[in-house]
């Protein structure tokens, strides 16, 4: 009865309820929702700080600096991890840029992609112009990007024809975060929101699965356009008012906003690796571990996966784009190291001569029952053959990291360091792990996070 009557609000006046949810500034958000957000803020700066020195990550940065200047200082913001002031947008593409090509962060399942890569940047970027603001509040308007994100993505992909990057989606969600930092009305984030749908990259995500590039998943270009919508609104531009969040076909993916938190069901990942190979990698990591088994007695590896987990790029990767939207290696890579790092990933870990030699032992089919369970899960089997002749198999094995396979809260502690170790020293990721149950406390500012932030890697 609850949700009937949900779902006749969100028919009659679909934008009300989104502006009610999204501007609120006494946004009622519960605990365990503002410590997932936390854990989440603090994973994706995690995965910032490890992408720092990555070709992309640098060509990004310098770009915004030479291209993104901001006309006033009240117009400009850090870069974090590098301590340059560009423009807000500048800054938020820039970092958004540097997160997607260093693919360690969190998504949801049933977007097909990630939406902190892109509302993280733009918190920060925003929230400068707000030194007022509590731990707790940001974390409230993070949570609220979150949502409306989540829900913009599943009803593009429920209305569009082809499968879109994050970037076509996530903006929306960015557009949110800074009308609320803003302090717009609800017709200006009704704006926002159609200028961010309207110009958001409609990019396709199988290209770049095809040929991986440092395009990554659009989120880069999300953040943009999100912040730049934003910021045209507050000046009077106007935007088509966004089908994906107010079309009468889509409402009943709204009509729980503010009472379903997606956010709880975000996963976050152990690998720097597409998620679409965390099914095949988690069957592998059990089966080593259950077996004792190691690179040397494997003569052969038959791997069976969903269709797009399928697509992803065979052979031995040239690039970190490549690795990254690999199967196979990051399989011989788990084996061979039993682990998967920034390391791996770049330099001398795209030539690493033992993986490239188990590579050309692992076989990759499409299998119809792990298909059918897509985007809901990431199901992969494995059977591997020894030398010894025996063949061990994995049985059906779901990606781990979301709520149906948590990682412990010492796994993410861990991650945090073995993503971003070779960047910070130990005491200041110290400090950013303390930040997660720290962002909770009435008198902490916002500010405290982002001082431990902003300063170069180095510093």
């Amino acid at each position: 009865m609850k949700a009937a009557r949900m779902l006749e609000t969100a028919l009659k006046d679909p934008f009300a309820q989104i502006a009610q949810f999204a501007l609120d500034p006494h946004l009622c958000v519960p605990d365990e929702v503002l410590l997932q957000t936390s854990t989440l803020l603090i994973d994706t700066l995690a995965v910032a700080a490890g992408a720092t020195r990555l070709e992309v990550a640098e060509i990004a940065r310098d770009f915004a600096s030479d291209f993104h200047a901001a006309g006033r200082p009240e117009h400009s913001a850090f870069m974090l991890f590098d301590g340059r002031r560009v423009s807000v947008p500048g800054a938020a593409w820039a970092l958004a840029t540097q997160i997607d090509n260093l693919d360690a962060h969190d998504g949801f399942n049933p977007t097909k992609g990630h939406i902190g890569c892109a509302l993280v940047p733009a918190l920060f970027a925003f929230a400068e112009q707000r030194p007022d603001l509590s731990g707790r509040q940001a974390l409230a308007v993070l949570a609220m990007g979150y949502e409306l994100a989540a829900r913009a993505g599943i009803a593009l992909h429920a209305t569009a024809c082809d499968y879109h990057t994050s970037g076509a989606w996530n903006a929306l969600g960015v557009a949110a975060v800074g009308a609320h930092l803003r302090g717009l009305g609800p017709d200006a984030l009704r704006h926002a929101m159609g200028i961010a749908e309207y110009h958001g990259p409609r990019s396709q995500m199988m290209r770049e699965i095809e040929t991986p590039t440092m395009l990554h998943d659009g989120s880069g270009m999300g953040a943009l356009v999100g912040a730049n919508a934003v910021l045209l609104a507050e000046r009077g531009f106007t935007g088509a008012p966004a089908i994906t969040a107010e079309g009468p076909e889509v409402a009943h993916i709204w009509a729980d906003l503010g009472q379903d938190w997606t956010v709880m069901r975000n996963y976050i990942k152990p690998y720097p690796i597409c998620r679409w190979a965390h099914g095949a990698l988690e069957a592998l990591r059990q089966v080593v571990r259950d077996h004792g088994i190691d690179a040397g007695d494997v003569k052969a590896m038959q791997v069976r996966t969903f269709a797009q987990s399928a697509q992803l790029f065979a052979g031995m990767p040239e690039t970190t784009s490549q690795a990254q939207y690999s199967l196979g290696f990051a399989l011989a890579t788990l084996l061979v190291h039993g682990r998967i790092g920034p390391e791996h990933i770049t330099g001398e870990g795209l030539r690493d001569a033992q993986v490239a030699a188990l590579l050309g032992r692992i076989t990759i089919t499409e299998e119809p029952r792990h298909s059918a369970r897509f985007p809901a899960g990431r199901w992969s089997d494995v059977t591997l053959t020894l030398a010894d002749g025996r063949k061990i198999s994995s049985g059906d094995v779901n990606a781990r990291g979301g709520p149906e396979a948590p990682l412990e809260i010492l796994e993410i502690r861990d991650k945090i360091t073995a993503i971003a170790g070779h960047t910070l020293p130990e005491a200041r990721i110290s400090a950013l792990w303390g930040m997660r149950e720290g962002l909770l406390q009435d008198e902490l500012k916002f500010a405290d996070l982002a001082r431990i932030v902003t300063p170069k890697c180095d510093d």
